[in-house]
């Protein structure tokens, strides 16, 4: 059995909170393995979040920010990073994920997002130059990258939800310096992946890969997640 936390604030309307289960019952009838998921809201992270934590074998940070409790996303987001829990970011999971690491890996403690916070002196994830939302764009994808692995090609199509927030491009340096490289970017060199070096998966996207459930296609990133999580 794989049992997954879906860190996010469940809300029935959001399309990739209903395309999420759908996901991940696809994959694990492709590997032939059980699942279970269960929501995990994120004021619950606020406190205790290890022993809250602790029975998943993987754990997702959904869409849909921003979240009721930033700092629960985030303790959630470190609590996978720390113990080498196969990880999953996708849209607000993403952005979430560059924050975590920059304030608690790189030491960068103001760093914020411009949606919940527009007058932090560091704003890592800022508006994007041109809307994106409800989008299919091509992504290229980065040689010896494991997400390059895992869909077996270097460019990919993917579907953004509601999305205007990404990396501020001015931190892309010194946040693969640190270790949080870049594993793929969009057709203008814009970063929309990206992957951390010394984890067994630890993997965020600003497009949904999980919209791909809404047309019945197992998703290879989605079924590699389960893949680790099973041998974690």
């Amino acid at each position: 059995m794989c049992n997954i936390g879906l860190i996010g604030d469940h809300d029935e309307e959001v399309a990739a909170h209903a395309a999420i289960p759908r996901a991940i019952q696809l994959a694990a009838d492709n590997i032939g393995v059980r699942s279970h998921f269960e929501w995990v809201p994120t004021p619950s992270l606020d406190q205790d979040f290890e022993q809250k934590l602790s029975k998943y074998q993987a754990l997702w940070v959904v869409p849909a920010s921003p979240y009721r409790s930033m700092q629960g996303a985030l303790n959630g987001i470190r609590f996978a990073r720390e113990r080498r829990i196969p990880f999953l970011g996708t849209c607000g999971g993403f952005q979430h994920m560059i924050i975590e690491f920059a304030r608690n890996v790189m030491g960068l403690t103001e760093a914020d997002h411009a949606e919940e916070n527009p007058s932090a002196s560091l704003i890592l994830v800022a508006p994007l130059t041109c809307s994106v939302s409800e989008k299919t764009h091509t992504f290229k994808l980065t040689p010896g990258s494991k997400v390059t692995d895992i869909y077996g090609t270097h460019e990919i199509n993917e579907q953004y939800g509601v999305c205007n927030y990404g990396l501020n491009p001015e931190f892309s340096p010194i946040l693969e310096e640190a270790g949080l490289r870049i594993a793929g970017a969009d057709v203008d060199g814009e970063v929309r992946i990206m992957e951390l070096d010394q984890h067994p998966f630890f993997i965020g996207t600003l497009f949904q890969p999980e919209r791909s459930a809404l047309k019945n296609i197992v998703h290879p990133l989605i079924k590699a997640f389960l893949r680790k999580a099973i041998q974690s």
